[in-house]
């Protein structure tokens, strides 16, 4: 146990040195993704290979380092999660993509004993070989801060987040500064939220703060539950000691001694991660009673969640904390008033708080430094969709659309063009070519009808259905609705019904104004904010692509060709043989005509299964 802050620092000191003896170390993603994909076993296979050369493996920092280790590590996610597994092998950077366990006799022979880079594992694009991570251009023109420790330490140790000086910015916060300095610097950084609309960090903890009560919490939100994004579970799993360092630093600044943090129970990784942190953290004195010998007390638990959507939003959160039904209330009192059992809660979520301890070591005049002046720091999105390079990135505020799809995303996949991507999530809005050189930051994205949520960047090509994409998104929302207010309880099932009707040829024109007069009213008096948000995606999709509601509706077509029911198979009598190939194959008799005569499909009995396409051997059938 530290009893006192010499004791941190000198146990950072001698795990830096214990890592610095390292001559080699290997670090296997053990994030949920290449965990997936077997990397557990190509760390243990790393481990009895290197044992089996006779050479010393360390798969812990020792006090007493061995002067030839080799360090092998279960790191954090890498971002480039569909090239997993991935094998980071330092000091020289090389990473090794798809690697397998018998891949790990050839990594050890060459690479570990005998130095060389193994070409055939190494990531390729247009005949050119990238050896290194940085080379790569998926990771070139990143900034990664928040996940700079994600691929790069062991993600399981203490030990070797304090070598790399962790826990420093804790111990200037416990014994360099006041809490009316730490609320400033936060203040003065203009840290926003990163788990929504961007509330002003420093603005929530200086009002917490104020709060008379005796009694505050500070609550973690990572109840990360929009589809595609991974951004907090992949902190979680690949940096713990960072997110929790910088809910100690708000518990310092705001006066609380407990802090929660709310995971859902699906991100059992993150879960374990967490717990093991946490029971870490507790040996060494820097949770607890009298943490370094400061005088101050502070403590976290872990609140497991089951899944619900709506329990991302605050109060509803904290009521599922507290054993509640996850459903939110009406405010005023907001949660920096009467949040966690009616105290004063200080309520960020896993990413802000992960940029705590950066600021606090390094100032608000160097985070400032990064992104623009209103929407300073990084910003991590989870990049999937019609796109070449998907996975995890960080890129500074103010990046635009056009650098992240197709500088680091690599443009569109199989040469499509590009025709829209949603941000945000459900919550969130569609932004299309018109916008590629918007920049991506809280207040431009707010301007265009849109909001960086919690990250998640669904890329789309021209061959997507917009249609299909809004009820996809509201059929997301209305299932996850909470049922508490009318608004959105009933006016998202009925929107959802509106747009099941327009996919299937059922809708109408007057279906469109409709749907938009439900967005307006829902949007005005739902009860909370993934309420007034849930429209989003239909009202901007309906902005956008008009033209596209318009075909499914007056038409009755799909222009990208998607929604089943819109299909329209028909034979061209030019071409047909009149063989009848076609009626034989055809499961529900739809096809009728004579031998060496043209035949005729019968729209009505149709199902479009396309089985009379693949028999024909004159492509007489078409699809339109």
């Amino acid at each position: 146990m530290f009893l006192n802050r010499e004791d941190l620092r000198n146990a950072g000191s001698l795990y830096q040195k214990s890592l610095e003896s390292q001559k080699k170390k290997i670090l296997v993603c053990a994030g949920t993704g290449c965990v997936a994909g077997g990397s557990l076993d190509i760390y243990a296979e790393l481990i009895r290979l290197i044992e089996e050369n006779g050479v010393h493996c360390a798969v812990n920092l020792e006090q007493e380092p061995h002067p030839d280790s080799v360090g092998v590590k279960k790191s954090g996610c890498h971002g480039f999660c569909e090239m997993g597994p991935l094998v980071r092998i330092e000091p020289q950077g090389w990473l090794y993509i798809k690697v397998k366990p018998e891949d790990c006799s050839e990594i050890v022979a060459e690479t570990i004993l005998g130095e060389r880079f193994i070409d055939r594992l190494a990531y390729k694009k247009n005949e050119k070989t990238y050896p290194t991570q940085e080379e790569i251009p998926f990771y070139k023109k990143q900034t990664r801060l928040v996940l700079d420790h994600c691929g790069h330490i062991d993600a399981t140790s203490i030990n070797e987040y304090l070598a790399i000086g962790g826990y420093r910015a804790l111990e200037k916060a416990l014994f360099a500064m006041s809490p009316d300095d730490i609320v400033s610097e936060i203040e003065e950084a203009s840290l926003r939220g990163r788990g929504g609309a961007g509330y002003p960090t420093g603005r929530k903890w200086s009002q917490v703060k104020r709060q008379k009560s005796v009694s505050k919490y500070i609550v973690c939100n990572g109840d990360e539950g929009d589809p595609g994004a991974f951004m907090d579970r992949s902190i979680m799993e690949g940096d713990p000691h960072r997110m929790l360092e910088g809910m100690m630093i708000a518990g310092i600044a705001c006066g609380a001694s407990e802090g929660y943090i709310y995971v859902r129970a699906e991100y059992p990784l993150a879960v374990s991660r967490l717990e093991a942190a946490i029971d870490q953290a507790r040996e060494y004195g820097l949770l607890g009673k009298d943490i370094l010998g400061s005088g101050y007390h502070f403590d976290i638990k872990i609140s497991k969640g089951a899944g619900a959507f709506v329990c991302g939003e605050g109060s509803a959160l904290t009521a599922s904390i507290e054993g509640k039904r996850g459903m939110p209330r009406v405010k005023p009192p907001r949660t920096v008033e009467q949040g966690l059992f009616a105290k004063p809660t200080v309520l960020n979520n896993v990413e802000t708080f992960a940029n705590v301890p950066l600021i606090i070591e390094n100032g608000a005049k160097w985070y400032k430094s990064i992104g623009p002046e209103k929407s300073p720091g990084t910003k991590a999105f989870a990049l999937t969709g019609n796109i070449e390079n998907t996975g995890l990135i960080e890129v500074p505020m103010g990046t635009t659309l056009r650098e992240v799809i197709f500088d680091i995303g690599g443009g569109m996949r199989d040469g499509a063009e590009f025709k829209a991507v949603q941000i945000g999530g459900p919550s969130g809005g569609c932004l299309t070519k018109e916008h590629l050189d918007l920049p991506l930051d809280f207040d431009s994205l707010k301007k265009a009808g849109a909001m960086i949520g919690s990250g998640g960047l669904v890329v789309m090509d021209e061959y997507t259905c917009m249609v299909e994409v809004a009820r996809f998104f509201m059929n997301f929302t209305q299932h996850e609705s909470c049922g508490k207010c009318v608004p959105c309880r009933e006016g998202t099932k009925r929107m959802r019904q509106i747009l099941e009707g327009m996919v299937s040829g059922q809708g109408t024109i007057e279906d469109i104004d409709m749907l938009l007069e439900l967005a307006d009213t829902i949007s005005s008096t739902a009860l909370c904010g993934l309420g007034k948000s849930a429209a989003f995606p239909v009202v901007s999709t309906i902005k956008y692509f008009r033209n596209e509601y318009e075909a499914h509706a007056i038409e009755k077509r799909c222009p990208s060709r998607i929604c089943q029911k819109l299909k329209r198979i028909y034979i061209e009598r030019e071409l047909c043989r009149g063989c009848s190939k076609c009626s034989r194959v055809c499961p529900v008799s739809a096809i009728s005509g004579k031998i060496k005569e043209p035949f005729l499909i019968d729209p009505d009995k149709c199902i479009k299964c396309g089985a009379c396409i693949e028999s024909c051997a004159f492509k007489a059938i078409k699809e339109d």
